[in-house]
């Protein structure tokens, strides 16, 4: 797993803001160096607050893909000292050949990505995420925020196979169970 260095502040900081808010974390972080970690459901700016929380009270280091936009003075240094990484959705190279480039070329990353690419109620996923495990040869790691149970949940990793629908079907099952801030996941 990709640690930051220690900072004991980090750590007090990620670990009350879990504590005061109700909120714990199940299962395992995986000790594989590469990833793609998927989070869903992603309903509120709120998940974003979680998901640094567990960074922080964890320690571990995890790059972020954001839109360009987000990435503007004063809040771009400070993303991108969390963690971001600003992707140009417009780039003729694409986003997920982007991505791929930037897992290929570190020696370890976990990437985490909302598979709904937005906090609105979608009906189909993006598929950017299985495209960038799938090129970069590298598992998915399903993460879940359960708001009435108060729970970040670790899953199992899951690797791509030819049939990205039925990954993705897969996947999606996976998280059947788990209600996001304003909504089911599916």
């Amino acid at each position: 797993m990709p640690m930051v260095k220690p900072s004991r502040f980090a750590r007090w900081f990620g670990r009350t803001a879990l504590r005061l808010t109700g909120w714990r974390v199940v299962g395992e972080f995986p000790d594989v160096p590469k990833l793609v970690m998927i989070v869903a459901p992603h309903s509120s700016n709120w998940d974003g607050f979680l998901g640094f929380a567990v960074k922080f009270a964890v320690g571990f280091e995890v790059r972020v893909m954001g839109k360009t936009q987000l990435f503007w003075w004063p809040l771009g240094p400070l993303l991108r000292k969390l963690g971001g990484i600003p992707l140009d959705r417009k780039s003729p190279r694409g986003v997920v050949e982007q991505a791929v480039a930037l897992i290929r070329q570190a020696p370890r990353m976990w990437y985490v990505i909302t598979p709904e690419g937005t906090r609105k109620r979608v009906e189909k996923w993006k598929v950017g995420f299985w495209k960038i495990a799938h090129g970069a040869e590298i598992p998915i790691f399903p993460v879940y925020f359960d708001y009435p149970s108060r729970t970040v949940g670790l899953g199992p990793l899951f690797h791509t196979s030819a049939d990205m629908h039925a990954d993705i079907a897969a996947i999606r099952t996976w998280y059947r169970p788990w209600r996001g801030k304003h909504r089911d996941t599916l």
